[in-house]
């Protein structure tokens, strides 16, 4: 409540004052040039008990609103929990409406305690122009979380790997997606760089494949290698009999010969059939006496 623009009723009643004001307003810099330091005064105080005033209302209105808009947030959570069964986008929804809501609040705040909406809106406009330009970064991360929110590439619980970093969808929030890795590290990625990047989905599909390599020495049985790892592959009750497990020769490396086992599975049972058939292998071609390779170099020391 700057001084400058406090008025007070002149005294008009005695025009022959020593202020020789005789206008029917005086503003603060009038006063104290005629020395109305009473009116001064009362002025001061009058405005203070009337900002005061304006201060308790709009505290008020705010704790009274913040109150209201929990209520709605609840309400709107069980809504969409109840609709919409994409976790990430009922996050973002959620953020959302609670800044829109906290918006319409301060705006119902600043018409009640007397600031003229015109006002605050050439005030919001000429400072969002200057803020825009500091957090550019994050109206791109906005905007990459509002398109992958449109495109779909995820949903909350899948598995992804993106931006170099991979984990399970928690949340897509207003500027960042939150994934949790194997080991229970919360990672969040930029919405930016990752609506724009190569987004890689594990749980899209309900089936996965797995190829597993298999090393063996030079003259090795190819067929009882093959035969072995389609057995075993056979054997194993979460490995898909449709499409059939593969198992052929592909590479002749320098100190061994490749082979390579192709299963389907489930996509929720991969990793453990992976691990299951990696353990299974390895002991099976003990048991039937076909090494496993690591590589080896042979030096021929020259003679004198």
């Amino acid at each position: 409540m700057p001084f400058d623009i406090l008025m007070t009723q002149a005294d008009t009643a005695n025009p022959g004052t020593s202020s020789g004001v005789n206008t029917q307003t005086a503003t603060t810099a009038e006063l104290i040039k005629s020395g109305r330091f009473e009116e001064l005064l009362d002025q001061f105080l009058t405005g203070s008990i009337d900002f005061l005033g304006k201060l308790l209302i709009a505290l008020l209105i705010f704790y009274v609103g913040k109150w209201i808009i929990h209520r709605l947030t609840k309400l709107s959570k069980r809504i969409f929990e109840r609709r919409i069964d994409d976790s990430a986008l009922r996050s973002f929804l959620i953020n959302i409406l609670n800044i829109a809501l906290f918006a319409t609040l301060i705006i119902l705040i600043i018409n009640i305690v007397g600031t003229k909406t015109v006002s605050v809106v050439a005030l919001v406009g000429s400072a969002g122009l200057a803020l825009g330009l500091a957090v550019k970064d994050n109206l791109a991360n906005f905007a990459g979380g509002v398109m992958l929110l449109f495109n779909k590439p995820f949903k909350g619980g899948d598995y992804i790997e993106a931006q170099s970093v991979a984990g399970t969808v928690q949340s897509v929030g207003i500027l960042y997606t939150t994934l949790i890795t194997f080991d229970n590290k919360t990672i969040h990625i930029p919405n930016g760089p990752l609506s724009t990047g190569n987004i890689v989905n594990y749980s899209t599909q309900a089936n996965r494949r797995i190829d597993l390599p298999v090393n063996a020495d030079y003259g090795s049985d190819v067929e009882m290698v093959k035969g072995l790892l389609i057995e075993i592959a056979e054997k194993h009750p979460l490995v898909l009999k449709d499409p059939t497990p593969f198992s052929r020769m592909v590479k002749m490396s320098d100190s061994s010969i490749e082979f390579v086992l192709r299963v389907w599975v489930l996509s929720d049972d991969f990793w453990q059939v992976t691990f299951d058939l990696n353990e299974q292998v390895y002991g099976a071609m003990n048991s039937k006496g076909l090494n496993i390779p690591f590589p080896q170099m042979t030096i021929h020391m020259a003679q004198d």
